[in-house]
């Protein structure tokens, strides 16, 4: 194998890698109050930080996929083209552009730096609070205000908790060089 594909390769593991660890962030869930707390959005932040825009995209993408097709892989345990759009599947797709964002950190930088990192960790949160409070009241006909009541005001400082925890762990990871282009 040329050096080539052996990059392309350890980019697709990476890329599986991160799909697989949202997925598995479903179940890793703080049961605080009456809304669960899950790690889910952790999990998304990383995958951006550590694969880029295009990849990270990709893994929220493939997690997104395997639940749609029945994989026990969104919150709950649940799966299938119902629950993705159904009351909270905006916040599921909210995450794509948090991949995104979050991966826009990433370009051009080797380790991903402090303001540069929380600024697009910042920005991918709004996104993800937006789309995801957005389909919410309608998919439920409630008012903007109870759609901010619900399903963003409780998470705002469980989320804030997750970039920066999501950007110290990419910023470890890279000291090794192991991030997918760093070799």
């Amino acid at each position: 194998m040329n050096s080539n594909s052996l990059t392309d390769l350890h980019q697709l593991v990476w890329t599986s890698l991160m799909a697989a660890t949202i997925g598995a962030g479903a179940y890793l869930v703080i049961p605080i109050g009456p809304v669960p707390v899950s790690m889910q959005p952790f999990f998304v932040f990383l995958a951006g930080y550590v694969l880029g825009p295009k990849r990270g995209v990709m893994a929220v993408g493939l997690y997104m996929l395997a639940g749609t097709i029945g994989l026990p892989v969104f919150s709950g345990g649940k799966s299938g083209l119902g629950h993705l759009l159904g009351p909270t599947g905006g916040y599921l797709f909210g995450f794509v552009v948090s991949a995104f964002l979050c991966g826009l950190a990433r370009l051009n930088e080797t380790v991903v730096p402090w303001i540069k990192g929380l600024i697009f960790g910042v920005a991918a949160l709004l996104a993800v609070y937006l789309v995801g409070a957005s389909w919410l009241k309608f998919a439920l006909s409630i008012s903007w205000y109870k759609a901010w009541l619900v399903g963003v005001l409780p998470f705002i400082p469980w989320d804030a908790v997750k970039i920066v925890a999501a950007l110290v762990c990419c910023r470890y990871i890279s000291r090794y060089n192991l991030l997918p282009g760093q070799r």
